[in-house]
């Protein structure tokens, strides 16, 4: 019994760590307006990947792995529509001064 219980625990700790780790990504972008440190390509796979192990969890009947893939798929989802509002950055473009004119 106790050998289930350390495998569900480092289960829970590997959910909690996946979820987590968006959260100051998402809290910068959201915090500076700007995205354009963020790699769209990466952020397309990532969301792909999420969705694919959610898929995989239903499809195993296992909640646990689908309930941390769909928050874990909320938040990449969250990261990679903030890109692609902003791609390039172009709301701290906005901030910046217009070169002068000669």
């Amino acid at each position: 019994m106790s050998g289930q219980i350390l495998i569900n625990a480092v289960g829970v700790a590997a959910a909690l760590c996946s979820m987590a780790s968006f959260i100051p990504q998402a809290v910068k972008i959201v915090r500076e307006r700007d995205a354009s440190s963020v790699s769209l390509r990466m952020y397309v796979v990532t969301v792909i990947g999420f969705a694919l192990w959610s898929t995989y969890g239903v499809l195993l009947k296992s909640w646990p792995l689908v309930g941390s893939n769909l928050v874990s798929l909320a938040l990449a989802g969250l990261i990679l529509i903030l890109k692609i509002r902003d791609p390039g950055g172009a709301t701290a473009a906005k901030a910046s001064p217009a070169p002068a004119a000669e």
